[in-house]
Formats: structure tokens, sequence, C-alpha cells
């Protein structure tokens, strides 16, 4: 198994794992506040976004984010909603099997990115609800922030 084929497994098995009981309104602020909390803390120059469906229900601007980062975030959400996977998966999907959105998928990639940073909100025994995003970091750091927040919201450590 090569790198870009273990990277894959190991980013389905954070959508196997991280998954919600239910999810609503009030979950979206209470994982976009303290993933806002962390972030500043941190210093991180990024966007939170946080949206169930088409529906945004949590957004904040750390400084030192542009309007940018605020198309990145809507063209990895995209690809969310699109293809039910993380951003990251579906690059590195890609990556492996030596294409890109274009070739294989038709999609503009003005308006979708498979770049790390959005990740699917998974209500277990449902399925894909909506989407939590960062932008402002590269790419896989942009991942391991929002991976790494859902980790700790999920198991109560937040």
């Amino acid at each position: 198994m090569n790198e870009l084929e273990r990277l894959l497994d190991e980013l389905k098995r954070e959508e196997e794992d991280m998954q919600f009981e239910h999810f609503n309104n009030r979950t979206a602020y209470e994982l976009g506040t303290a993933m806002t909390d962390e972030a500043y803390r941190k210093g991180l120059p990024i966007i939170i976004d946080i949206s169930k469906g088409e529906q945004r229900l949590f957004h904040h601007a750390l400084p030192g984010t542009s309007k940018d980062n605020e198309e990145w975030v809507q063209r990895k959400n995209r690809v969310v909603r699109h293809f039910l996977h993380s951003s990251l998966y579906m690059g590195t999907y890609y990556k492996l099997h030596n294409t890109d959105i274009v070739q294989k998928s038709g999609l503009d990639p003005a308006q979708y990115a498979t770049h790390g940073g959005a990740f699917p909100i998974i209500v277990r025994n449902t399925g894909v609800v909506g989407t939590v995003t960062v932008s402002g970091l590269p790419q896989r750091e942009d991942h391991a922030f929002v991976v790494s927040m859902l980790r700790r919201f999920l198991n109560k450590e937040l």
C-alpha cells in the first residue's frame, strides 16, 4: 500500500469515526465557538464555517483572513456536499487515480476545490447533513484543525 492509499484509508476512517448522534443549530454554535476560541488561543488566521445543508449556522473570520478565504470555504463546501466526503479525501482520491475534478467529474475548479479543510457533518444512521470548514492555513493544517476539534468535541473534551 502506497502513501496515498494509506492516507485515503485514514481519511475514510476519520469520517467513519467522527459522527454525531444529532446535529442542530445549538450544536453548530457550540462547536463553532469552541473552534473559534481555540483558533484565537493559537493565533490562527482562519475562517470557521459550519453549515447544515445550504444554511450557514456559524461563521467567524479571525484576523489575517480575507475575501479569498471566504471563496475557498465555499469551493471546499461544494466538494463535500457533492461527494459526501471531506475535501482532502477527494483531493487524495484524485491524486491516487492520476486525475482531477475536471477530468473525472466535469466540475469547474473555480467552483469546487479538492483542498483540505472541509469535513462532512455526519449524523449516525442519517448520513451527511452539513459541513464544517476551515480556510487560511495550508490544506493539511486546515484539515487537521477541523479533525482535531471534531474529535475533541465528540469526545466531550471541550
